[in-house]
């Protein structure tokens, strides 16, 4: 159930990525950062239709981290990458060759790898309040830094800063969506008095202003691996550490967890570098923002 949920997740996900971006790319610079990004870009049938299916993964999402843990769920959302990189070619009219594939065959057997190796376990929902401080107090404190670095960059040194920020968040979100559906099944009036709802909410909007910025501030090739890549490494962390969701320990079980875990995160920035990505953006500057208005 957690697995089928994650995958469908991850298709939404991709969906929304390709419909937020497609219009995030085409607002003015001034309006980076800004929670007024969003109104404006709410305005845009393409971007609203995006967030439908932003919705629509997070339903899938919080069902998955309902069953599953944080530690299976958000390394399978990055196969989101493998349903967006087909659809972005043939937006762009381009054909997929061999090379193309490449970051896809490496992240599906990193991925494949990781889960069989790593073995995790279920792990726990009851996290005290002191690591919960330490870990949202770490991730915010990094994401702020990025973000501060950031605006004082190159544009493409921005995206990748913006999108970093953005990963950090999502994977402090999906933390506490996993908190949150653990406190659902409590009854309503458990999780409604309870901070982590709200601290969702408020990360959930935080977030999706960072990622519009990344979108919005460079190149796609420098904003979408940072953030696909930051969100699992994240929840990984948080689930081993909040949650005890622990990994199969011992010298060869640890090192090819490692590998395979980077083979996953190369394998991203390979899918986000193929030529399908940049034959879109070529497209995005031929067509130029008048048209594509």
């Amino acid at each position: 159930m957690a697995i089928a949920a994650a995958l469908l997740a991850a298709l939404f996900y991709s969906l929304a990525s390709l419909l937020q971006q497609w219009e995030a790319e085409r607002q003015p610079p001034e309006m980076s950062l800004s929670p007024s990004l969003l109104t404006r870009l709410a305005r845009r049938p393409r971007w609203v239709a995006g967030l439908g299916f932003d919705m629509a993964g997070y339903v899938m999402q919080w069902t998955a981290l309902t069953y599953g843990s944080l530690v299976v769920v958000q390394p399978l959302l990055v196969v989101g990458l493998l349903f967006a990189l087909p659809m972005k070619a043939h937006l762009s009219a381009y054909r997929l060759h061999g090379w193309d594939w490449s970051g896809a065959l490496l992240t599906t057997s990193g991925l494949a790898v990781f889960l069989v190796v790593s073995r995790p376990g279920s792990g726990h929902t009851e996290v005290k309040p002191l690591v919960w401080v330490i870990v949202l107090s770490a991730g915010g404190a990094l994401a702020a830094t990025l973000v501060a670095v950031g605006r004082e960059s190159s544009p493409r040194w921005r995206a990748m800063a913006y999108g970093t920020a953005a990963g950090i968040i999502y994977g402090e979100c999906a933390a506490l969506t996993k908190s949150c559906a653990h406190l659902l099944s409590l009854g309503v009036g458990s999780m409604l008095g309870s901070w982590q709802p709200y601290l969702l909410a408020a990360g959930g909007v935080t977030g999706m202003v960072l990622a519009q910025s990344a979108f919005q501030a460079g190149p796609l090739d420098a904003s979408l691996p940072t953030l696909s890549a930051t969100d699992p490494v994240v929840s990984v962390f948080i689930g081993a550490i909040a949650f005890g969701e622990s990994l199969r320990s011992g010298a060869m079980a640890t090192t090819l967890e490692v590998l395979s875990f980077s083979a996953i995160v190369v394998g991203i920035f390979l899918l986000a570098h193929t030529d399908a990505v940049k034959a879109a953006q070529r497209h995005h500057f031929e067509l130029g923002p008048q048209q594509a208005r």
